[in-house]
């Protein structure tokens, strides 16, 4: 990798940083540039706007996830391991990353909800692929037969409902039992998906 691309790199990984404590729309180049001792032209010759400096820290917080979390998920085998792991992988998202204090995702998303333009759409189209991931694993869940459609979808509504409680009481509320109530939820959804057929 070349020196620009380290630079580039260093830059996109201390912006994502900060955008989960400040938001995307509070990054702030001067700062920024402060944080890694360059000049603020060093850092705008990288990203021509604040625009393309948030796209590819949104970008990479994908990239972080989906290497981290769906990835490790897709090599277990299909059924309930499957889904366990993918939720245990994103509850430990949630709880904070190597080099990352929290979800990008969560904090994006009371952002952006009702902004259009490239962000939003980035950010909508990843996590709606990601639903679609948790709803194609569900369907693997019932020991008589794939799920229907309709209750897989149901089945990634529950789960990802218990995760943003998760966050909520987790990173909120400082609650010492989060993890351990969603875990509870969480089988409780997939108990009922193992025996819905």
């Amino acid at each position: 990798m070349g020196k620009g691309a380290t630079t580039r790199e260093a830059i996109v990984s201390q912006a994502l940083d900060r955008a989960v404590q400040v938001g995307l729309s509070g990054l702030s180049l001067g700062p920024l540039a402060d944080d890694l001792n360059l000049s603020k032209s060093g850092l705008f010759a990288h990203f021509k706007s604040k625009e393309t400096l948030q796209l590819a820290v949104l970008q990479e917080a994908i990239n972080r996830f989906t290497a981290r979390v769906v990835e490790p998920g897709l090599r277990t085998p299909r059924g309930r391991a499957r889904m366990e792991l993918l939720i245990h992988r994103w509850f430990d998202w949630i709880e904070g990353e190597p080099g990352m204090r929290g979800c990008l995702f969560s904090v994006a998303a009371q952002e952006y909800d009702d902004r259009p333009g490239a962000i939003h759409d980035l950010l909508v189209g990843s996590q709606l692929q990601w639903q679609e991931t948790l709803a194609r694993m569900a369907a693997d869940l019932p020991r008589g037969g794939p799920l229907p459609a309709d209750m897989c979808q149901q089945v990634a509504f529950e789960v990802t409902g218990s995760v943003l409680a998760f966050q909520q009481q987790t990173k909120l509320f400082k609650a010492p039992k989060a993890r351990a109530w969603a875990e509870t939820a969480v089988a409780r959804i997939l108990d009922d998906a193992a025996n819905a057929v």
